[in-house]
């Protein structure tokens, strides 16, 4: 972790003072901004540096997927389940567990992973046998849990649990004296990984262009810009960035037409089959197919974010779950 801006500096004097005690610890902060690489840092400074640190992405696996990676799963718990698995609970047992996007987890895996946290206990998916685990739970998230908690759509007593102390992280845009620091880290680094002799630094136009930029994918965009730049401009100073790789004269069309509807460049969804030359007509099949459809282009548009495609439909994230699993559309 690098930066030397005072909101930085005090991140790291937080995450040094929490980091020895065995308790859960809640990350918040937007995309980009380094949740793992602190949820690493809390890992190392703490007792259990020499045990497993285990990561898990929340928001990527399906509600039985990650119910059977989580507390794992015996022997024909389910279909294609030929033996016994361990979870990453189990595996983590004396170490630190990370879940990473914790807000997107259904309610009944919150209900469990709660009960680890308040009793160290679980069992596997199948299974009977009651396991007794040591695990430091750390989780992470872009959301507003609070908020979410009210809505019903994010258990209250496991935010308590977790939130003994939160963590939240600063955007790139607050951290105006780190955007060169890191810039230069990354520009080094990228020279050395495309067998540069050496970095000949920035020009003052691409400095204050970088100071302006509001960084909305924080230090994971900066890397991305600043890794471009450096092979792009790979004999000398770095004299241009692009921070937005899509523009072109030749990019397609948005893909909402002027009604907020989805166009993909095809006939509307929206448009009623023509059944006046029918004999018959299936209906059931036609608006399944319909909403099919429109579940497709909707998470496409959304890059396959199950938050932003809610929204988009006008849904609650777990309507949408009940769409895509209703339709088997999750994997």
């Amino acid at each position: 972790m690098i930066g030397e801006s005072a909101s930085f500096l005090e991140m790291q004097e937080h995450i040094s003072v929490v980091a020895p005690l065995n308790k859960p610890v809640l990350i918040v902060g937007e995309r980009g901004t380094g949740k793992e690489l602190v949820a690493a840092r809390l890992h190392f400074l703490s007792q259990r540096w020499g045990e497993s640190f285990l990561k898990i992405n929340c928001a990527a696996m399906s509600e039985t997927l990650l119910e059977a990676q989580l507390f794992g799963h015996e022997a024909g718990a389910y279909t294609g389940a030929t033996k016994q698995r361990k979870g990453y609970f189990e595996r983590a047992d004396g170490g630190t567990l990370f879940l990473d996007e914790l807000a997107n987890t259904d309610m009944s895996v919150q209900e469990k992973i709660l009960r680890v946290i308040e009793y160290g206990e679980f069992e596997r998916l199948g299974g009977n046998e009651t396991i007794s685990v040591d695990v430091r739970i750390i989780a992470a998230t872009n959301e507003d849990l609070p908020e979410l908690a009210k809505q019903q759509k994010f258990r209250e007593d496991l935010l308590d649990r977790l939130a003994f102390d939160v963590i939240t992280l600063p955007p790139l845009r607050e951290r105006a004296e780190d955007i060169l620091v890191l810039a230069e880290h990354f520009a080094v680094g990228m020279v050395k990984e495309i067998g540069g002799e050496y970095f000949a630094g920035f020009s003052d136009r691409i400095e204050k262009a970088l100071a302006k930029y509001s960084w909305p994918g924080n230090i994971r965009e900066l890397k991305n810009v600043i890794e471009r730049a450096v092979y792009q401009n790979a004999e000398g100073h770095i004299t241009e960035v692009i921070f937005n790789p899509f523009e072109s004269p030749y990019r397609p069309k948005a893909l909402t037409n002027g009604s907020g509807q989805i166009d993909d460049g095809k006939a509307p969804v929206t448009a009623a089959p023509d059944i006046s030359t029918s004999n018959s007509f299936d209906f059931k099949n036609e608006v399944q197919q319909y909403e099919i459809n429109l579940l497709n282009q909707a998470m496409e548009q959304c890059q396959f974010n199950q938050k932003k495609a809610a929204e988009f439909l006008g849904l609650s994230y777990h309507q949408l779950r009940g769409y895509l699993r209703k339709y088997d559309l999750l994997n």
